[in-house]
């Protein structure tokens, strides 16, 4: 196995090796984004549907660590204005490392490929100075092809981790809307 990766590493293009530590530092990245991001959103889901079940059982307010008793304290009464601000804010707060989750998704198999052209393209230099049978092209176009396997692999974790937490963002947000709801019809039934 170490000999096999040896083996790569010395018959490899220069280019080729920085598009495979690039990816490998991409896959670390958004690794850590994600189990980050989802601990954290699934912890906030969790006082939340605390919140919004004493909303729904009689309580008269939010819980204390409810996101929205931060917008809710600032106004002497609750309206529109101040949850839809709250709601927003959730949203922003939710979605904070999608837009690199996506990046990462739509991007590495361009940055693969591009290892593998110009892999490809070293072999056939290669070939060109000397006589090359098929065995030899064979062998330099598999080696090319591990960057964009490499890039593909990647996108998949990126866009998976994209969809799983733009989802459980999405559930928080309905979450926060419900006790949005609850308050304002509450509210409109005191007048």
């Amino acid at each position: 196995m170490i000999e096999t990766l040896l083996d790569f590493y010395y018959k490899s293009n220069g280019v080729t090796l920085s598009v495979l530590a690039l990816l490998a530092l991409y896959f670390i990245l958004l690794n850590w984004i994600f189990l980050y991001r989802y601990f954290t959103i699934n912890s906030w889901i969790s006082k939340e549907t605390s919140s919004l079940e004493a909303l729904l059982m009689g309580s008269a307010a939010v819980a204390a660590n409810a996101y929205l008793n931060h917008f809710i304290k600032t106004s002497s009464k609750i309206n529109r204005e101040i949850l839809d601000l709250g709601m927003y804010a959730s949203t922003k707060e939710a979605t904070k490392g999608l837009s690199f989750l996506s990046v990462v998704a739509s991007t590495t198999p361009f940055i693969g490929l591009f290892g593998t052209v110009v892999s490809i393209l070293d072999t056939f230099k290669h070939i060109g100075g000397a006589s090359g049978t098929m065995s030899v092209i064979a062998a330099g176009v598999s080696d090319a092809l591990i960057a964009t396997a490499a890039g593909i692999f990647v996108a998949i974790f990126a866009y998976t981790y994209h969809q799983i937490l733009k989802r459980r963002s999405f559930e928080l947000s309905s979450l926060i809307r419900m006790q949005s709801d609850v308050l304002l019809s509450r509210s409109h039934s005191d007048n």
